[in-house]
């Protein structure tokens, strides 16, 4: 019995014979011992071929092919040149490969026992530490610039065509949107703690934190706060009536005087603290615009914000897609998970979904059933987000209206739509569009499963004729086969009945 090994390089394809394979099959502990030394591997491990790559885009094209388990004409024809034929290779010889993936889709075209286990590991571990010793080619270096250039290539490969791009920009800009809204707030109270030094009566005419830092910004000095200034000041506030009373306070301030100097650089500050809180807008709007390509009906089912934070905590919309209902629901609440786990004390409802407007106005007991039935929907949203071929918002709205119908059903008691006559709803709409296209595919499939259960039934009846009609023992013989299993068809359906 032979066995071979399968190493795929970053300068060819290697096909490796296993001497004695029994022993190393089950003497694994010995197998890891003997990596080491390259005399006792060599011994065991002989190589069989060695294909180079003809290039760098050919290496890049069969590495990615390999990472996607997908067999390239290049491993096929270097298989099929090399390993013996099946019925040539007796029982027992099988190819060692690192991925099961890839040695399903091997095992399925080439029709080649393949195998993935520990011995398969252990040995292409010796084979990737002592491969430079093996074609002599490689040795000098050249192994390892051929590895760090693949290797840069592939990953510039991965970042350029990584699906998940537009998603990064929502993750990113989620991020810098929290880390704003906090700074902006740590710099609010600076502003208004610095400036009210020089005029505290402002503090209590100016509640908002961006008005206010505008206003310290354009009064400066309070001496310097005329009627003239009284229009620019109206501008600021959008109230004529509070930029009187500012005039006012200003003549009668009790504030400390300040130089010019210190004034300077508390107008500088404010100034900037206006800025960054302008910026904020742009990036909440553009973080609108990005969520309304990426996930429109996520968006439009629970909010922009929220959404994004969801995209984020999950790491891509992708992930979010994949995760169930029951994780979306507390997604943002591990830590009070866990340590209701650890503490035997009742789990968290919500998570992040608490921000959305629904929970807020659930009653309390009606809190944990419409986080539930909200975290269902954005379950549906996130879905539907991540594989439809044509944005659109149509979903988001008819979900949106599904958990408005929810809320008045736990408030009033009336009933809500069901959910697939909703969804038919929608694909009508759609379809009315023009946006979807549905119904060819599928028919076309119907029509190909009736066909071929058409065909079986025919089959099966010719044989019955062909078994009836014969007079020989051999008809006789397939007569009686026949009628066996006939009536092993029938007693089946009767226990399925019952």
């Amino acid at each position: 019995m032979t066995s071979y090994v399968l190493y795929e390089s970053a300068s060819g394809y290697a096909l490796f014979e296993l001497i004695q394979h029994d022993d190393i099959a089950s003497l694994t502990d010995e197998v890891q011992a003997s990596v080491q030394d390259v005399q006792r591997f060599g011994r065991t491990v002989k190589l069989k071929a060695f294909q180079p790559f003809t290039s760098a885009e050919n290496a890049l094209e069969n590495i990615n092919a390999v990472s996607e388990h997908i067999l390239s004409d290049d491993l096929k024809h270097f298989l099929e040149l090399n390993l013996p034929k099946v019925k040539k290779a007796g029982k027992g010889t099988t190819l060692g490969v690192i991925e099961p993936a890839l040695g399903t889709v091997i095992q399925e075209t080439l029709s080649f026992p393949c195998k993935s286990d520990e011995s398969t590991r252990e040995v292409l571990r010796g084979v990737r530490l002592h491969f430079h010793k093996y074609v002599k080619e490689l040795d000098g270096g050249l192994l390892e610039r051929s590895q760090l250039g693949l290797g840069h290539s592939y990953s510039r490969a991965k970042v350029k065509f990584n699906p998940g791009r537009s998603d990064n920009m929502i993750i990113q800009s989620i991020a810098l949107l929290d880390q704003l809204d906090k700074d902006l707030n740590t710099f609010a109270m600076r502003v208004r703690e610095w400036y009210c030094w020089h005029f505290p009566e402002l503090r209590d005419l100016v509640k908002d934190n961006y008005v206010f830092a505008r206003c310290a910004a354009y009064i400066q000095d309070r001496a310097s706060l005329t009627e003239e200034k009284l229009e620019g000041l109206t501008e600021i506030t959008l109230d004529e009536e509070l930029s009187q009373s500012i005039l006012a306070a200003a003549k009668t301030s009790m504030g400390m005087d300040t130089s010019a100097f210190d004034m300077g650089n508390i107008v500088a500050f404010t100034t900037r603290m206006v800025k960054l809180a302008e910026y904020r807008k742009q990036l909440h709007a553009y973080l609108l615009e990005k969520m309304a390509t990426v996930a429109p009906n996520l968006g439009t089912l629970i909010g922009e914000t929220v959404a994004a934070r969801l995209i984020a905590k999950a790491g891509s919309l992708t992930s979010l897609a994949k995760s169930p209902a029951s994780t979306i629901q507390i997604l943002g609440a591990e830590k009070a998970l866990f340590r209701a786990l650890k503490t035997k004390g009742n789990t968290p409802k919500y998570g992040l979904i608490y921000h959305s407007s629904y929970i807020g106005r659930a009653a309390a007991k009606n809190k944990g059933r419409i986080s539930r039935y909200l975290a269902n929907k954005c379950s549906i949203a996130s879905r539907i987000d991540t594989f439809a071929e044509e944005p659109t918002t149509l979903y988001g709205e008819k979900l949106k209206e599904q958990v408005e119908e929810r809320l008045r059903f736990y408030d009033t008691g009336a009933a809500p739509r069901k959910n697939v006559d909703v969804m038919n709803a929608v694909r009508k709409e759609l379809e009315e569009a023009g946006v979807l296209v549905v119904g060819a595919g599928e028919e076309g499939e119907k029509k190909k499963k009736k066909k071929k259960k058409e065909k079986k039934r025919e089959e099966e009846e010719g044989e019955e004729e062909d078994a009836a009609s014969s007079p020989t023992k051999e008809g006789n013989k397939r007569k009686a086969e026949v009628e066996e299993s006939a009536e092993k068809k029938k007693k089946k359906k009767k226990k399925e009945k019952k």
